[in-house]
This record gives C-alpha cells, sequence and structure tokens, in this order.
C-alpha cells in the first residue's frame, strides 16, 4: 500500500491550504459567490469524473486534498457543507441520473452555479434511514412525493435536492427510489433554518413535499434502487470527508504545540510538565492512526476492492479522535480554552455531529460487525 501523494496531488493540497486560509477562513453565510469561488477552485468537483466538469481524483487523493482544506479552515462548517454537496448529491446524480442529468445538471454542480442538498433523514427514523414515511405514488408522467426530510444540509441555499422515498413500503429497502428535485418544483417547501452549536458555516433546515410533482425522468437510477444510490454516496462520504476531521485535528495539535511552549507557569514553560508532554503525545497518536485508517480505506476503494469494514471502522476511528483531540485542547488551554473568541473549542463543537452524521457511531460499530462476521464466514468456508 503506498498512500504518498503523487506530485500532483501534493502541489494541489498546498494550493487548496493556502486558498482556505485565504479567502474561506474569513466565516460567514454561504453566499452564491463564494460557492461559486469554491466551484472555479476544484473544491466542489474533486472526485467528480473529468467529463462532467470534475478533478476525477480517486477516493485517496480526494482525501488528501480534504486534509489540507481542514487544517485551513478554522473551523470546518463550509468544509462539511461543499462535502455534502459533492458526495451525497453530485457523485450520486454522475454515477445514477440519466444523461439529461448529467449534462445539464452535473457540471453546474461542480461549478458552483448550483448548490445541491441530500434529503434522507427523517425525525421519526433515526439510524433506520430505510423506515422513512416520506412516499413517492405514479400518477401518469409525474411522481407525486409526500413526506417530510429533518437536517438537509444546505437546504437553505440549495438549488436541488436528491430525495429520497418509499414507492413500495412493503419491500423496505427494496422500495426505496431516488429523485432529483428542484427547489422550484410545486409542493417542496423549505423550512426555517436550524441553529446548531457546532458546524457554523453549514446551513440546515427540514424539507416538505407537499404533494410535490416531479416528471418520471426524476428519479435517479431505476425505481426500487435508492438503497443502491444511497450507500454509493455514503461510500465516498466515509472515506473521504472525514479528510477534513484529519486536517482540523493537525491544525489544533500544531495550535497546541505552540502554546505549551509559550504558556509560563511560575517562569517555566508548561511544556516541561510530563503530564502536558503525555497529553500531546496522545493526541498525536490519535491522529496518525486516525490518517492511516482513512487512508487505507480510500486506498482500498481505489483498488476496487472491499472496504465496507475498513471505511466504517475509519469513520468511527475518525470522528471519536476528533472529539478527544478537541477536550485535549481544552485542557491545555485551560479557562481561555473555553473563551469563544479564542476559538480552540472549535474542533470539539464540529467534531460531536461526526459522532451522528453518516451513521452514528454506534451504526458504525453495527456495519462494522455484519462485515466481520461475514468475513470470516466465508474466510472458514474457503477453508474447508
Amino acid at each position: 500500500m503506498d498512500f504518498d501523494s503523487s506530485e500532483a496531488v501534493a502541489e494541489l493540497c498546498g494550493r487548496v491550504l493556502d486558498f482556505s486560509r485565504r479567502q474561506l477562513a474569513t466565516g460567514g453565510v454561504n453566499t452564491e459567490g463564494r460557492w461559486r469561488e469554491a466551484g472555479e477552485f476544484g473544491l466542489l468537483g474533486l472526485s467528480l469524473p473529468s467529463e462532467v466538469g470534475g478533478l476525477g481524483l480517486g477516493a485517496l487523493a480526494t482525501a488528501q486534498v480534504l486534509e489540507a482544506l481542514g487544517k485551513g479552515l478554522p473551523a470546518i462548517g463550509f468544509g462539511f457543507s461543499m462535502a455534502a454537496h459533492l458526495f451525497a448529491c453530485a457523485m450520486p446524480l454522475a454515477k445514477f441520473g440519466t444523461e439529461s442529468t448529467r449534462e445539464r445538471l452535473v457540471p453546474q454542480l461542480a461549478s458552483g452555479q448550483l448548490v445541491g442538498g441530500n434529503a434522507i433523514t427523517e425525525s421519526e427514523a433515526g439510524s433506520d434511514v430505510y423506515s422513512m414515511s416520506t412516499r413517492a405514488a405514479r400518477d401518469g408522467d409525474h411522481y407525486v412525493l409526500t413526506g417530510q426530510k429533518s437536517f438537509v444540509t444546505n437546504a437553505p441555499e440549495a438549488d436541488l435536492f436528491l430525495v429520497y422515498a418509499s414507492t413500495e413500503p412493503k419491500h423496505r429497502h427494496l422500495g426505496i427510489s431516488a429523485f432529483v428535485v428542484m427547489r422550484d418544483a410545486p409542493g417542496l417547501v423549505v423550512g426555517k433554518a436550524f441553529e446548531t452549536r457546532g458546524l457554523q458555516g453549514a446551513t440546515m433546515a427540514p424539507l416538505y413535499l407537499e404533494d410535490c410533482r416531479v416528471p418520471l425522468g426524476s428519479c435517479v437510477g431505476t425505481p426500487g434502487s435508492g438503497a443502491d444510490v444511497f450507500e454509493y454516496s455514503m461510500a465516498w462520504e466515509r472515506a473521504c470527508l472525514f479528510g477534513l476531521y484529519v486536517g482540523a485535528m493537525e491544525r489544533t495539535i500544531e495550535r497546541c504545540v505552540e502554546r505549551v511552549r509559550s504558556r509560563r507557569v511560575g517562569g517555566v514553560p508548561i511544556a516541561k510538565h510530563q503530564a502536558v508532554a503525555h497529553r500531546l503525545v496522545a493526541m498525536q497518536a490519535r491522529l496518525e492512526a486516525s490518517r492511516l485508517m482513512l487512508h487505507r480505506s480510500c486506498w482500498l476503494m481505489d483498488q476496487g476492492r472491499p472496504a465496507a469494514l475498513e471505511g466504517a471502522l475509519a469513520k468511527l476511528c475518525v470522528s471519536e479522535a476528533a472529539v478527544e483531540v478537541g477536550l485535549d485542547a481544552i485542557q491545555l488551554f485551560a479557562a481561555e480554552g473555553c473563551l469563544p473568541e479564542t476559538g480552540v473549542d472549535s474542533l470539539l463543537m464540529d467534531a460531536l455531529p461526526a459522532r451522528v452524521f453518516s451513521g452514528t457511531s454506534d451504526v458504525q460499530r453495527n456495519l462494522a460487525f455484519e462485515e466481520l462476521m461475514s468475513r470470516r464466514a466465508r474466510l472458514t468456508s474457503d477453508q474447508r
């Protein structure tokens, strides 16, 4: 396994780090101009095929670029928005969308002319996403969608949504279909934006579908294949999005190193205290383990090899490690780490949601266990 960046990817990572510090670190709302800037730079099409306006990067290179982005941003909210736009909307449309969708919509998503949102989560379905109550019924040459989605990232500014609905409720996950729904579709209503403590800069809102009519051609993939569409997007999201957190952990540790070198208590730098030194080493160990697990998961995807176990473990490891590193950073900064103006708590506040989205930490444990048992069963069978 070779996790080293190519010269071209290393150069791109350097430019992304500089771009994120200069252009994206100012905070504020996600304006149309901000999305266009990110699109023109290539951040919205990292893993999209070149024929639809993307850079055509593999999973490992994409994760490495997102590490640079996470390191350059003082808080990763807008990075999260961009990743959700790319992995949960643009990528599945490029893979499963009709020829018209690929030619008409995906290039505009890659350029930032259009902003995408993914609408699958429902408040009463929780982690069992396929227990959704949203329904889609065929009516002549249209589908009529009825239901409510919650925590739709980018909803306040999105131009289109990838909406999941049940077309055959009795078939559970085999009866889920995916639809591309434009913001101006009749019957689609975007609710009031949520106020969140973490991931500042990532906007979220509920989505209401009130007899929302969409053409038959809006179905992404074939009717009933929505689970395949969703799992494809989640494989990319779990593998690559968490590069943001690897970069954010590295940024935080660098800041902590500077802190313990410069802060003196009783005339002695606190770095001289063994307890402080051991805490920093533990933080670095979590960072290195997270990076290795994430890179291995991405490398396996690029090789076309099974990576469900590795992806679940990487997502679990990175999200849990980011929380611990965030807590340690506050501890090292003491009282100042609790002051909003210092921004020391940004990693912790951004990392706490990471244990929930893209499947909670417990869901990742379940996925990893199922894949582990399946692999062991196959190995035992092959040895007989």
